[in-house]
C-alpha cells in the first residue's frame, strides 16, 4: 500500500509562511490526484488542496486561494503545500492523502491512502 510521511509543520506567527511536504513509499508509485485536508479540534476535516498527478492540474479551497500552493515532484513522489499569509485561522493539523481512482478530488471519503498529519499552529 501506499505510505505517506507529512513534515514541515510548526508554529508560526500571522502573516508568515511554512511549507509542507509529503513524500510517498511505494514500490510502483501510481495515483490519480494527491491531496491536503486539514482538521482542526472541534471541526470536521475539510479539504485544502489537491493536484492532479498526471496533469498538475490543482484545486484550492477558497479558504486558501491565493495564499496557498500545492505542487508535485514526481522523480521525488512528493507534494508540497507552500503556505503563505497564514491566519491564526489556519491552526490545524494537515494532513497528506492519495487518491487512487479518478473522480472527486475535494471530499476526505474519496482518498484511500492518508499520512498521520503534521501539526500546523498560526500565533496572534
Amino acid at each position: 500500500q501506499v505510505q505517506l510521511v507529512e513534515s514541515g509543520g510548526g508554529l508560526v506567527q500571522a502573516g508568515g509562511s511554512l511549507r509542507l511536504s509529503c513524500a510517498a513509499s511505494a514500490r510502483a508509485f501510481s495515483v490519480y490526484a494527491m491531496g491536503w485536508f486539514r482538521q482542526a479540534p472541534g471541526k470536521e476535516r475539510e479539504f485544502v488542496a489537491a493536484i492532479i498527478w498526471g496533469g498538475g492540474s490543482t484545486v484550492y479551497a477558497d479558504s486558501v486561494k491565493g495564499r496557498f500552493t500545492i505542487s508535485r515532484d514526481t522523480a521525488k513522489n512528493t507534494v508540497y503545500l507552500r503556505m503563505n499569509s497564514l491566519k491564526p485561522e489556519d491552526t490545524a493539523v494537515y494532513s497528506c492523502a492519495a487518491k487512487i481512482s479518478g473522480g472527486y478530488v475535494t471530499t476526505p471519503p474519496a482518498y484511500r491512502y492518508w499520512g498521520q498529519g503534521t501539526q500546523v499552529t498560526v500565533s496572534s
